[in-house]
């Protein structure tokens, strides 16, 4: 009897070449460029050499160092090959690390001055910084961090309320800080996480100076002071 293709024995090993493109070198290879980097990245955050994860993926070192490279098309094959041994989804391997991303880096002392409900109390407000929405689009939550200083003492003190959430984290100082009925003892170290919708503020100032970083998660639809 003459084999067929259909008498071959089925194998998951990987063959040692990917598919020949057939685009010219100038045409646009972003999804290959973009692989390799994701490739490459996973790997030496793992600490794997090119022969360690070639080896677990069933890849020769040759053709790992092209797919790295992006000097060749990779079959849909080696990338689930390629995600196993790195131990992620296969979606991982194709998001673009190269995509520029919102950063923001305040110098000590360096942040914007801002008024805010507590001004007038001499409360010192500086932003650390402005996020808004994922990836710094307008389409997700605004997020504000600010460094509140207190030095002095008042017969009253202002009280807050806001769409969004709020986390206060105590730095220096000791003060009473009241949400809705509950009054809470701040500390250094302490922290409070609160629904801003909730009535909030400080009512006792027990050692001052005070400094606590509040950093608040805003809707994208919220307006706020």
């Amino acid at each position: 009897m003459i084999p067929t293709d259909t008498d071959a024995p089925v194998t998951d090993s990987v063959p040692d070449h990917e598919i020949t493109d057939p685009r010219p070198a100038t045409e646009d290879r972003s999804i290959e460029v973009g692989l390799g980097h994701r490739v490459r990245a996973l790997r030496t955050s793992r600490g794997m050499s090119v022969a360690a994860l070639s080896e677990r993926a069933g890849l020769s070192k040759a053709m790992l160092s092209k797919i790295e490279n992006a000097q060749t098309s990779c079959s849909l094959t080696s990338v689930a090959h390629l995600a196993a041994a790195l131990d992620v989804p296969v979606a991982t391997l194709f998001r673009d690390s190269q995509v520029e991303r919102p950063v923001a880096y305040t110098p000590a002392g360096k942040g914007t001055l801002i008024n805010g409900r507590g001004t007038r109390h001499n409360h010192i407000y500086e932003l650390l910084g402005s996020f808004r929405g994922h990836g710094g689009t307008a389409s997700g939550p605004h997020l504000e961090p600010v460094l509140v200083t207190l030095n002095d003492r008042s017969e009253t003190y202002p009280r807050f309320q806001h769409p969004g959430t709020e986390v206060l984290y105590m730095l220096d100082g000791d003060m009473t800080y009241r949400y809705q009925e509950t009054d809470y003892r701040m500390q250094p170290g302490d922290a409070l996480l609160l629904d801003g919708e909730g009535v909030h503020g400080p009512t006792e100032l027990n050692e001052l100076p005070i400094r606590f970083l509040a950093i608040t998660a805003y809707p994208a639809d919220a307006t706020h002071d």
